[in-house]
């Protein structure tokens, strides 16, 4: 099924616009390709410079590009990504404008996140990259089946165990934007491997 992911998600959740400035992924797909989703942190102040934005050089892709280089894949652009079957996303629909994120901005697009993670028939690997991702994905998983998906562990010691959100494989790892990942050497190298090993699954 093609849509575009944003429309699709204005238009299938009820949400107050006008308490929060939303931000939605413009992008048309095909959701049917779609077998690994990478759940961010947060979107971007400028929705221009998001995973789909259409800046020049969107700030995200400073970032995501070399993590996937590194990891031996050759990506120059984000249809590149997309063609691999990755679909690219923030837990957090609403810019942040203080170093950490508001509990209740989490708890205001997880109805989006929601439908997100449903949205592809035929994912086989949802990757949380950031403790913002993994707790979102944690509260939604609570709301079905009255568990957490992960435990409270420190992303270095989960990262080494095979973990499953039902029949989906879930990777946790290290937050994929911002200047710090590129600074943080070891996080890089531990993003870039992660997402080795996920290309090792979809491939």
């Amino acid at each position: 099924m093609e849509i575009n992911v944003g429309k699709y998600l204005k238009e299938n959740t009820d949400y107050d616009k006008e308490k929060y400035d939303f931000q939605f992924p413009d992008i048309t797909l095909d959701t049917d390709k779609i077998k690994t989703i990478m759940i961010n942190e947060v979107v971007p102040s400028d929705p221009e410079d998001d995973f789909y934005g259409k800046n020049e050089l969107p700030y995200y892709h400073t970032t995501v590009f070399p993590l996937f280089q590194k990891a031996g894949v050759p990506v120059k652009t984000i249809d590149d990504i997309t063609s691999l079957g990755i679909y690219m996303t923030n837990a957090v629909k609403i810019p942040k404008d203080e170093y950490t994120i508001p509990k209740d901005y989490i708890t205001a697009s997880l109805p989006f996140l929601e439908i997100e993670t449903e949205l592809f028939p035929n994912v086989e690997v949802i990757m949380l990259m950031g403790d913002v991702a993994r707790k979102a994905l944690n509260m939604i998983s609570r709301k079905k089946t009255k568990a957490a998906a992960l435990p409270a562990v420190s992303t270095y010691k989960l990262r080494k165990n095979e973990l499953w959100y039902g029949k989906i494989r879930l990777f946790p790892s290290y937050i994929m934007t911002g200047k710090n990942i590129l600074i943080e050497k070891s996080k890089f190298e531990m993003a870039s491997e992660d997402i080795k090993n996920m290309m090792n699954i979809i491939r």
